[in-house]
C-alpha cells in the first residue's frame, strides 16, 4: 500500500488537529463530576519496555468510585487511531518493516472507506484479529497496529520465531463508519441493504437494525447495524426473506459489507491453509464493573473462549461438532491470563481479569461464526466505551491488550498453548457486577439479557 503522506504516532495529535477534529476535545460530564484527563501525545508504544512497571495513574484507575457511569457522554478521543491516521500508520510500517508486513485493501466500509489488513510471517500457524467492530471500542486497533509493528520490525528471536511459527492477518479497524461517527453501529439503511439484496424487499428489517436514538447517538437520522451480530457459520450464506428479522440467539445474515469482508478474509486463509487456527476478537465493556473478590477494584478486562452451544449438543450445529475444539479455546485464554498475570507482578492493575459470561449461544457473532468452523476463539473485552471513558487511560489499556495478545502468540508460536490445562480457564474469576449508574448503556449486557443469558 502505498500512500503520499507519513508520520509517526507521536504526531497524531498534531495530525488530529490539523485534520480538525479538535473540536473532539468539547467535553461534556455529568453534573459535578471532574474531566477525566488527556491520553499523553507522545505515549511509547505498548510493547515499550517504560510500561511494565506500574505508573502514576494506575491506582485512580483501578480503585472503584461510586460515581462510576456508563451514561453516554461527548469525552476527547483525538489520541486514538482515526481512519486516515491508520492509512498513515499502516504505510509507515508496510516500509518500514522492509517488506515484511504487506498491507491489502481487503474491502470497503458501505460508505466506502477502506478497510485494510495487515498480514506479517510466513508461518503455517493462522491468527486472525479484528478490531473495531463497534466504533466506540478503539483501544485494540491501537494495539494490534503496536502488535504488527513489533512482530515486522523486531529483530529479536522471539519476534523472528513468531515470523516463521505464524501468519498474522489483523483487520484493526473493521468498522470505519462507525468509528468515524464514534457509535457502536455502522452506517448503513435497510432501504441501502434491500438494494443489495433485492431478495429481502419486504421483508422485515433485523433485529440489529438501529433506527432510533440509543446509547446517546442518534440513529434515527443515520441508522445502522450492530454489525457483530451479521455473521453466520454458513460462510456461504445468501441472504432469504425467510430469516429476518431473526434474534440474538440465531445466525446472520452477512447484509453489511464490513461483516462480509471480515468473512471473505477468513474464507481465503481457509483456502490458503486449510483452516484458520485461531481467531481472536478485541471489544470493549461497561466501566463499572469490579473484581468479584474485590469491590474496591476495576476489571481491566474480562476474556472468554466460548461463544455458542456444544455442537454434539445441538442439532442445528452438527455438521460443526468435528472441528469444533473449546478445549483450544480455553487453552488460548489461559495463555491470554497466565501472561497478564505475569506483569501483574510489576504492574498489578494488568492482573484485574475476569471471566466474561459464559453459557452463551451467539452465531451471529464473528467469534461464534468462526469458532463453529474449527478456530480457537479468543474475546477481549477491554474497560469503558468512549462514551464512559473517553481515552482516558488509553495507554494501560492498550498496554493490557498488548500483553495478552503477546502472551497468546507467543504460546501458538512455541506450542506450548498445548500444554496449557484447560481447567485453568474454569478457575479464572467471573466478573463481578457493575457498580455504576445507567448500567442499562452497556449495549452488550442488554443484548445478552435480551438472550437469557445470566451476566449478573
Amino acid at each position: 500500500m502505498r500512500l503520499r503522506a507519513r508520520s509517526t504516532r507521536a504526531t497524531r495529535s498534531t495530525v488530529a488537529v490539523g485534520l480538525g477534529t479538535a473540536a473532539l476535545l468539547a467535553i461534556t460530564t455529568l453534573p459535578g463530576s471532574a474531566a477525566p484527563p488527556s491520553a499523553p501525545a507522545d505515549a511509547p508504544p505498548a510493547w515499550s519496555s517504560s510500561l511494565a512497571a506500574a505508573q502514576p495513574s494506575d491506582a485512580a484507575f483501578a480503585a472503584a468510585a461510586p460515581t462510576c457511569s456508563d451514561t453516554p457522554r461527548k469525552l476527547p478521543i483525538n489520541e486514538f487511531t482515526d481512519h486516515r491516521e491508520l492509512a498513515v500508520e499502516l504505510d509507515r510500517i508496510e516500509e518500514v518493516s522492509g517488506g515484511a508486513v504487506d498491507v491489502e485493501q481487503v474491502g470497503r466500509s458501505n460508505r466506502g472507506r477502506e478497510i485494510w489488513s495487515a498480514r506479517v510471517g510466513t508461518g503455517d500457524k493462522v491468527v486472525l484479529m479484528t478490531s473495531e467492530i463497534h466504533g466506540n471500542e478503539k483501544v485494540g486497533t491501537d494495539a494490534l497496529v503496536d502488535l504488527v509493528e513489533w512482530m515486522g520490525t523486531s529483530t529479536t528471536p522471539k519476534a523472528q520465531r513468531w515470523r516463521d511459527e505464524l501468519t498474522l492477518v489483523a483487520i484493526p479497524k473493521m468498522n470505519p463508519d462507525g468509528a468515524e461517527l464514534d457509535r457502536r453501529g455502522n452506517d448503513q439503511t435497510w432501504a441501502e441493504v434491500t438494494a443489495r439484496h433485492p431478495q429481502l424487499r419486504g421483508a422485515e428489517p433485523s433485529w440489529n437494525y438501529y433506527d432510533t436514538p440509543r446509547t446517546g447517538d442518534d440513529y434515527g437520522s443515520a441508522p445502522g447495524f450492530d454489525t457483530n451480530r451479521d455473521y453466520n457459520p454458513d460462510l456461504a450464506y445468501v441472504p432469504q426473506p425467510e430469516d429476518f428479522p431473526g434474534s440474538s440467539e440465531d445466525a446472520g445474515w452477512y447484509v453489511t459489507p464490513e461483516a462480509s469482508t471480515v468473512r471473505d478474509v477468513y474464507r481465503g486463509l481457509q483456502t490458503e491453509f486449510g483452516e484458520v487456527d485461531t481467531y481472536v476478537d478485541l471489544h470493549h465493556q461497561g466501566a463499572c464493573y469490579v473484581m468479584p473478590d474485590d469491590p474496591e477494584q476495576f476489571v481491566t478486562l474480562s476474556i472468554s473462549g466460548q461463544f455458542v452451544a456444544d455442537p454434539s449438543t445441538k442439532p442445528e450445529y452438527a455438521e460443526y461438532a468435528e472441528g469444533y475444539d473449546l478445549e483450544y479455546s480455553k487453552q488460548l485464554n489461559v495463555a491470554v491470563n497466565q501472561a497478564l498475570q505475569k506483569a501483574a507482578e510489576r504492574r498489578p492493575v494488568l492482573g484485574n481479569v475476569t471471566l466474561y459470561p459464559q453459557g452463551l449461544d451467539l452465531p451471529g457473532t464473528g467469534l461464534g461464526s468462526f469458532q463453529l468452523n474449527g478456530s480457537g476463539a479468543v474475546l477481549f473485552e477491554i474497560r469503558g466505551q468512549t462514551q464512559s471513558l473517553g481515552q482516558q487511560y488509553r495507554a494501560m489499556l492498550t498496554r493490557a491488550t498488548y500483553v495478552g495478545l503477546d502472551g497468546l502468540m507467543t504460546s501458538v508460536a512455541t506450542g506450548r498453548v498445548a500444554d496449557l490445562d484447560p481447567a485453568e480457564y474454569d478457575a479464572i474469576p467471573p466478573r463481578g457486577p457493575s457498580i455504576g449508574s445507567a448500567e442499562q448503556a452497556d449495549e452488550d449486557a442488554r443484548v445478552l439479557r435480551s438472550a437469557g443469558a445470566d451476566i449478573d
